[in-house]
């Protein structure tokens, strides 16, 4: 039978840090201090330590994804299970929002009316609201094409940061480079690996170095 370690509740995210640090220092794997906090807390979102070789960073992606937060940047996604993983408590006091348009049925009337998907519309809802933005994609990577396409073409507003870490097979690899591309911040996880959860994971690492790691 196996046993089981007795931690503290509390513990618990301290405890899973530390087995994270020690299997990278085993894997001979050392991480650029800056970015260290996100790819962490990636790797214990997922159990996979892939992402600290696939997490790619534009120059100073971390730092300026901190500051946006800190000067009130709002969050929008691509997924409602990403929304729902933002700690938007502390989001909001910095003065924050979380934004999620995939589920309106105008967008759904929209996509259908024009042969798109519902993440091209949202993403076009998005850029219209005309507040500063951080993209976090973890699904749709036609999110993605949007936001290249959007940005090529000069009819949106740059975004802060873009999280670009969709998951699956078709045009996923592909968008992620687009957007490697662009002269905008980015978080992105090269190849197929991705996710809602990853892409929350990462807007809440920026968060809680924002906050100082206060979570409430």
């Amino acid at each position: 039978m196996a046993e089981l370690e007795y931690v503290k509740p509390a513990e618990i995210e301290t405890r899973s840090f530390q087995i994270i640090s020690r299997e990278l220092e085993e894997r001979g794997i050392a991480l650029d201090p800056q970015n260290e906090l996100v790819i962490k807390r990636v790797i214990h979102t997922t159990a996979d330590f892939e992402y600290a070789e696939t997490l790619s960073f534009s120059p100073d992606a971390t730092r300026l994804g901190v500051e946006a937060f800190r000067s009130g940047c709002s969050v929008v996604t691509d997924t409602n299970m990403a929304l729902a993983g933002v700690n938007k408590r502390v989001l909001a006091k910095f003065g924050g929002q979380a934004y999620n348009f995939i589920a309106d049925p105008d967008v759904a009337a929209e996509a259908k009316e024009r042969g798109c998907t519902r993440a091209t519309v949202s993403m076009e809802r998005a850029a219209a609201l005309g507040v500063p933005l951080v993209y976090a994609i973890g699904n749709a990577p036609t999110a993605l094409v949007a936001l290249y396409d959007m940005l090529k073409a000069g009819t949106m507003e740059p975004p802060k940061l873009i999280v670009g870490v969709p998951v699956g097979f078709v045009n996923v690899v592909e968008s992620k480079e687009l957007i490697r591309e662009l002269d905008v911040p980015y978080i992105v996880a090269r190849g197929r690996k991705g996710g809602s959860n990853v892409a929350a994971a990462i807007c809440n690492a920026l968060l809680y170095l924002a906050s100082n790691n206060e979570r409430e």
